[in-house]
């Protein structure tokens, strides 16, 4: 990963301008006191495209995707640093809750947070990812009608480049090393192949979160590690104000919150195709109220791998099958330490899988859908490869679930998830249905997208490093 070598001295200066005192304000509250909501919407939400064709959606999101995973496993590679998850405090029935919904009006298959930085609070449209370690938003410039305003925040204090920080501590979020002055900030480059970027400076600030149901009182988490984005390369941001880093990592905003309330964090994920006023919930602190249904009953659980690939959640897979028999995928395309591995990842929309067991995967479904449907090609082509035509006009639909054999994913430590026909045999196109999984090279990761995901409750446990899950309808409105 190629870096700059140098920020653009303007924006330096600009920062160094910074004034860093404390205010007090009156109506908030400790965490401890009561659950608190930021609000979570989809990408685009201030420009809704209700006019947008569900070809170029499924094109522009498998594109995304694509990228994603060049961006997330060249920093895993180059990324080999990490420090020990810090010891969370006792886990309490106290929890924060982040209204969550689908991006399907927007054209998106992102989950997007409304986030309030700094003192007072500046609104920050953030994307929630699992697969991301920093925490960081754009900063205000003067071609952009949206972004941070780091001068307007009295809590907004700049890390040194000098300091042990910058250049030991923040190699894993690439902190640059070059250091003009003792008291310039410590900056950092995303910089990848395909020519995306967010290239920018460390900070520490205070996020507020209104307290659900408490008459208007606020609470703050303070001192999360922010990135003050001054420069945004490509595509792959575009329509967010930044990102909300939800990876395992000591500096990521996941391991601030869950640090206060026990070590955990859940996410029930509506339908992909769900409108915008549904909706659930990302939770701080355990499963939230608002995704209990009597389903939860069923929660299954499997061990959590927090060291193998980290800074990503990974799971122990040991193979998938098809209507209860395994496919023969050889044991290495899921064992990390020998080149394979799984990780379930929020921010990517498809399912991954590495070519040996993609081949097996797709083939299986492939020849029980093709003695059905018509196989047929998207327009302009693309990474889906296997889908089918079926009649999509009148009252008869032409597609019937019965058709598609049942896949389950099964975990070493002998659980098992089975993901409803829908989140893998996906809509693509009118009449058109596509198997949702991309190839990717072996050696390689495979990838549990969040279409795969629906309709289900995920909570991580950080301390007992089990992730539970469960079906439900995710509907909380």
């Amino acid at each position: 990963m190629s870096r700059l070598m140098m920020l653009p001295i303007t924006y330096i200066l600009l920062v160094l301008m910074i004034q860093t005192h404390d205010k007090s304000f009156s109506g908030y509250a400790s965490p401890a006191e009561a659950n608190v909501r930021l609000k979570l919407i989809h990408s685009g939400a201030y420009a809704p495209k209700s006019d947008y064709d569900q070809m170029e959606r499924i094109q522009e999101l498998v594109h995304s995707d694509i990228v994603r995973q060049g961006i997330m496993f060249s920093r895993h590679r180059e990324s080999t640093r990490r420090k020990a998850w810090e010891k969370p405090r006792p886990r309490t029935n106290v929890s924060i809750e982040m209204p969550i919904s689908s991006g399907r009006d927007y054209g998106t298959g992102q989950y997007f947070v409304e986030v309030k930085v700094g003192t007072p609070p500046q609104k920050m449209l953030l994307i929630a990812d699992t697969g991301s370690e920093l925490t960081w938003m754009s900063c205000k410039r003067r071609n952009r009608r949206r972004g941070f305003r780091p001068t307007r925040s009295s809590t907004f204090k700049t890390v040194p480049c000098s300091s042990r920080t910058c250049k030991i501590d923040f190699m894993d979020l690439f902190s640059l090393a070059r250091c003009p002055t003792p008291s310039t900030p410590c900056s950092y480059d995303y910089r990848y192949s395909d020519g995306s970027g967010a290239l920018g400076i460390f900070a520490r600030e205070t996020v507020t979160a209104d307290i659900a149901n408490g008459k208007g009182r606020a609470t703050k988490v303070k001192d999360v590690v922010v990135g003050c984005t001054l420069t945004i390369r490509g595509q792959s941001f575009q329509g967010a104000d930044g990102v909300l880093g939800l990876a395992y990592n000591n500096y990521s905003f996941a391991n601030r919150a869950s640090r206060m309330f026990g070590g955990t964090f859940s996410y029930c994920l509506v339908d992909h195709l769900s409108h915008n006023y549904l909706s659930n919930y990302l939770t701080f602190g355990g499963v939230g109220a608002a995704s209990h249904s009597p389903l939860l009953s069923h929660m299954r659980y499997t061990k959590l791998d927090l060291t193998s690939l980290s800074p990503f959640y990974a799971v122990n897979v040991k193979g998938i099958s098809i209507n209860g028999a395994l496919l023969k995928i050889p044991s290495l395309i899921w064992a990390a330490h020998r080149g394979g591995g799984t990780i379930v990842d929020s921010g990517t929309s498809l399912t991954f899988l590495t070519e040996p067991a993609y081949r097996a995967v797709v083939g299986a479904l492939g020849w029980a859908l093709s003695k059905r449907l018509e196989r047929t090609k998207l327009d302009g082509g693309g990474p889906l490869e296997y889908c089918y035509r079926y009649n999509s006009t009148g009252s008869w639909s032409g597609f019937d679930e019965s058709w598609v054999p049942r896949l389950a994913i099964h975990f070493g430590d002998g659980a098992r998830f089975d993901p409803p026909v829908k989140s893998y045999v996906i809509d693509a196109a009118p009449g058109v249905k596509c198997l949702g999984f991309v190839s990717t090279a072996w050696p390689g990761v495979s990838v549990i997208g969040n279409i795969m995901q629906q309709n289900h409750v995920w909570e991580f446990n950080l301390v007992q490093s089990v992730l539970g899950y469960a079906p439900s309808t995710c509907n909380s409105t």
